[in-house]
């Protein structure tokens, strides 16, 4: 064990941890909308558009998340380049950061997999909630943005909490598309002197030590929005 590369490469891959979050934060940031869209499409059986949302999400969930990237991230760059040489675009589209095309997979994957949860946690308030809300003179998106949604959301905090570890996790990936993140340093800096296991265990404390942080939060975000839930009970 070769504790002075141990060390230098942790401080190394420290210098990854703004970019992984980064992706993680606007990757949650650009999925959120439509994956409520989608779970409320989904939960009120609205015609034609539940199916197309259906298979979209068996599709993601039913693919490996590395199969996506470089389906996505390589399929994507080919249409991209074609479409501008057509139109005679002068843009470089491998001049275009890989952090972009990381957070669009990520967003697709992430997408599909928080309407679930948001789908599940709707399923889990009462319809007589929004029945209650409608008798006062509240609209329906009213009531479902004031009385179901935010009990929903307490229902919905411990799988959005693992869905933002996996999130977090899953970024690990993005070195397939040249991003240089926590794991593409530390394999970037192993690969120089073949010291695998160090480097290795540099990604296992930092992933660990973000995973923790994560968790800690959504601990204390549920206890403040636990009163939703006791004012609903």
């Amino acid at each position: 064990m070769k504790w002075h590369f141990l060390y230098r490469t942790f401080l190394l891959c420290l210098k990854g941890v703004p970019t992984t979050l980064l992706i993680t934060i606007l990757t949650l940031v650009f999925s959120s909308i439509p994956a409520i869209g989608i779970a409320v499409i989904r939960s009120k059986r609205v015609p034609v558009l539940q199916k197309i949302c259906s298979v979209y999400v068996s599709f993601i969930r039913g693919t490996p998340a590395i199969v996506q990237i470089y389906l996505l991230y390589n399929t994507l760059a080919s249409i991209l380049t074609v479409w501008f040489e057509k139109n005679n675009v002068s843009i470089n589209v491998f001049d275009i950061s890989p952090i972009v095309f990381a957070v669009i997979v990520f967003t697709l994957n992430i997408t599909a997999t928080m309407s679930e949860v948001v789908r599940s946690a709707l399923l889990t308030v009462d319809k007589g909630q929004m029945e209650a809300a409608v008798s006062i003179g509240l609209s329906e998106l009213q009531g479902f943005l004031r009385v179901v949604f935010p009990q929903a959301l307490v229902s919905a905090i411990p799988n959005l909490c693992t869905l933002i570890v996996n999130l977090i996790k899953m970024t690990s990936l993005a070195f397939a598309m040249t991003v240089k993140d926590i794991t593409a340093i530390a394999k970037i800096e192993a690969g120089s002197s073949y010291n695998y296991i160090e480097a290795y265990l540099d990604i296992f404390v930092i992933y660990l030590i973000l995973c923790i942080v994560i968790e800690k939060m959504f601990q204390k975000l549920e206890r403040n929005l636990s009163r939703y839930k006791a004012i609903a009970d």
